[in-house]
């Protein structure tokens, strides 16, 4: 593919993928205002599907469709990693553990943990723009950390729900997340970070040592 063609193809994607990410948060936002999240004391299903199956959905185009293989591959490595500097929103997370809203084995980890990656996103976009050779293992190590990070967050809060899965929970769980505005956190920004990751690592495979 010449590089002409290269840009407009991407160009294409891109309004694509806008479009399904404007369609994507609409949807969160309507089914979180219509309390389609909360489950009471019964099984979080749908919340489960919602922060799962747009993953499963990434994963399948991914491996099945050659052009949209190709588009996530051609991915900025820095803009990819800049995009993370929105976790430090986490820090609600330690908010609303403080006012007694959230557990603390599910707000500690995941508002510190997102904090640690937000906070050092735009260091990691800088050095792996200047360092020579690429730094790679430093960028698979942080990206790794990040994707750790959500799946632990993702685990904890439904060890700490509501639910016959909340193992852990006590007097406070995590049913604020099920409920507008948190819900989107688990239904929209989880697993596009997530996906997020998994881009900037079949973008970090199709470098060669001396790229950035």
């Amino acid at each position: 593919m010449t590089g002409l063609a290269a840009s407009k193809s991407n160009q294409h994607w891109a309004g694509a993928v806008w479009g399904v990410l404007a369609a994507w948060f609409a949807f969160s936002v309507w089914a979180s205002l219509g309390g389609l999240f909360e489950r009471g004391n019964g099984p979080p299903i749908a919340l489960g599907v919602a922060a799962v199956g747009p993953i499963i959905v990434f994963e399948v185009l991914y491996q099945s469709w050659p052009a949209f293989h190709q588009f996530v591959r051609s991915g900025n490595l820095r803009v990819l990693t800049l995009l993370q500097t929105f976790r430090v929103i986490g820090i609600t997370f330690l908010i609303l553990f403080w006012k007694g809203l959230l557990p603390g084995q599910f707000a500690l980890p995941a508002g510190l943990g997102d904090m640690t990656v937000g906070v050092t996103a735009p260091l990691v976009a800088w050095y792996i723009g200047r360092q020579r050779p690429f730094p790679r293992s430093l960028f698979i190590g942080w990206t790794t950390f990040g994707i750790a990070d959500l799946i632990v967050a993702v685990t904890m809060g439904v060890l700490s729900s509501p639910s016959p899965a909340g193992l852990l929970a006590g007097t406070v769980t995590t049913r604020l997340m099920t409920q507008f505005p948190l819900s989107l956190v688990p239904t929209f920004f989880v697993p596009l970070l997530l996906i997020l990751h998994l881009i900037s690592l079949r973008a970090l495979a199709a470098t060669t040592p001396q790229e950035n």
